[in-house]
């Protein structure tokens, strides 16, 4: 069975965006960007560098569940970092498969001081969203290290949803 709706998850920093646009351009589908559907008072929220609550997530996720559920496939990028945001993801969209972008504190956060003109703010923030983190079991997620070079990262990623595909089969 083809993946037709993926979820790149992991923590702000691990790469969401750049792996599932890449992802997304591999498989020919379309790409959403989980930023890009924030209401003005999250972004306004994370740009003071306010950690969101789960009250602020919820719409935002539902929003999410919608692109999926709407559209034959997709690929989004969404921290999705708690396992009830995944089920709401997950919601009329069982066969979604979930690609978690795992690195430790020190790695992301190296990667976080070298990008320019982005909303979320800060080391606190950063902490905050490794402390809101509780990863996905082995069996709900597909675990790709982003310790690597950004190409070996798509690679795995691409190569572990093939996989899935042929289990699934």
């Amino acid at each position: 069975m083809k993946a037709k709706k993926i979820l790149v998850m992991g923590v702000s920093g691990c790469g969401k965006s750049l792996i599932g646009s890449e992802i997304a351009n591999a498989l020919n589908y379309p790409f959403h960007d989980g930023d890009d559907y924030h209401p003005q008072t999250n972004v306004e929220k994370m740009a003071q560098g306010i950690p969101l609550t789960d009250d602020d997530r919820i719409g935002w996720l539902e929003t999410l569940n919608k692109v999926y559920t709407e559209n034959d496939s997709a690929v989004i990028a969404c921290s999705a970092l708690k396992p009830a945001y995944r089920d709401i993801l997950r919601r009329n969209n069982e066969e979604l498969v979930i690609v978690y972008l795992q690195g430790d504190f020190d790695t992301i956060w190296n990667r976080h001081k070298a990008r320019e003109n982005h909303y979320f703010n800060g080391e606190v923030m950063l902490q905050s969203q490794f402390d809101a983190l509780v990863e996905p079991s082995q069996s709900e997620a597909l675990f790709i290290d982003i310790s690597q070079d950004v190409k070996t990262v798509i690679r795995d990623a691409l190569n572990a949803i093939k996989e899935k595909e042929g289990k699934a089969s």
